[in-house]
């Protein structure tokens, strides 16, 4: 039985535990990055605690609908059980009718039957860790062992403890101001995950500077029990000069190789970012998209073309 409970009703302990026990764990669906990410979530709940789904949702011109919060890149149904493509119809189904409009992501193992929704495939890049350094530098492409070697020979200095406020305004000052969808509460939840995770996690920052002392380059790595995320990168012009995210990661890469860890880069769309995460031997994996739409004809047209002309 899957029944729809608020976040008041939700047992959190009772939900931490089946996240861990998931044979899908991921870090985005604990309670606390939820809270962070999400703040007064709801869920779906089969039986006791068998099998979670997070809904974060929200309302707008009288409007219930649930969305895929920022920061937290798949989420979905985890389970201690077989994961099957009629228990994710089953748990889509059971989204409350009150909610008009959802665009969720689901994890990689919650299969869709596409013929029943609408669907878009989504791309994540993994790289494992556990072989030795040489072995993952082998399989790095040219261009990377090349934009390696020009890091080094620019008197980089790399550091592993970094003020999140620095990556912070790092990315906002460069990618951030491409990206109009973020604004200052995204920041405000970026800046108080980064704070939760280097307290209570094995989470760090690392940054490359110029010889001056800039910092040019910056990534957040949030490490999980099982898997390393590429949470957060930031760089500006002369990084791009003078691949220092290339000596990055490739830094990364070598003090944790040989670790039963996999470095989830987390992926993306865009041919040119997913080139830099496949440089590094990473390879594809998939993930659904699903958007149920159950507005009105009129309202769901003006929705439809709102989103459209948004993401153009």
């Amino acid at each position: 039985m899957i029944k729809y409970l608020s976040h008041r009703e939700i047992n959190q302990e009772k939900w931490d535990k089946c996240i861990n026990d998931s044979v899908n764990r991921l870090v985005y669906a604990y309670s606390w990055y939820l809270d962070i990410v999400s703040s007064g979530w709801d869920a779906l709940i089969e039986n006791d605690y068998e099998s979670v789904f997070p809904l974060s949702s929200n309302r707008k011109f009288g409007i219930n609908y649930i969305y895929q919060p920022y920061f937290a890149q798949q989420l979905g149904i985890f389970s201690r059980n077989l994961l099957t493509e009629s228990l994710v119809d089953r748990f889509l189904q059971a989204i409350p009718p009150k909610f008009y409009f959802i665009e969720i992501h689901l994890n990689t193992l919650n299969k869709v039957d596409n013929s029943r929704y609408r669907c878009i495939n989504r791309i994540n890049n993994e790289l494992d860790l556990i072989n030795s350094y040489e072995y993952i530098f082998a399989n790095y492409d040219q261009n990377t062992r090349r934009n390696i070697k020009k890091a080094q020979q620019e008197n980089l200095i790399l550091r592993r403890k970094v003020d999140p406020d620095e990556l912070i305004t790092l990315f906002r000052e460069n990618y951030g101001k491409k990206e109009v969808r973020l604004h200052y509460l995204h920041y405000d939840i970026l800046r108080r995950l980064i704070d939760y995770c280097l307290k209570h996690t094995f989470s760090v920052i690392m940054g490359a500077f110029l010889p001056d002392g800039t910092i040019c380059a910056g990534v957040f790595f949030l490490k999980d029990e099982r898997r390393v995320i590429f949470q957060l990168a930031a760089s500006n012009s002369k990084a791009r000069e003078n691949g220092a995210m290339f000596l990055l990661v490739d830094s990364f890469i070598r003090e944790n190789a040989g670790q039963p860890f996999i470095l989830d880069f987390e992926g993306s769309n865009d041919k040119n970012v997913a080139r830099f995460y496949k440089g590094f031997g990473a390879k594809e994996i998939h993930y659904s998209q699903v958007t149920i739409n159950r507005l009105p004809g009129l309202i769901s047209k003006v929705v439809n073309f709102v989103k459209k002309h948004r993401e153009s």
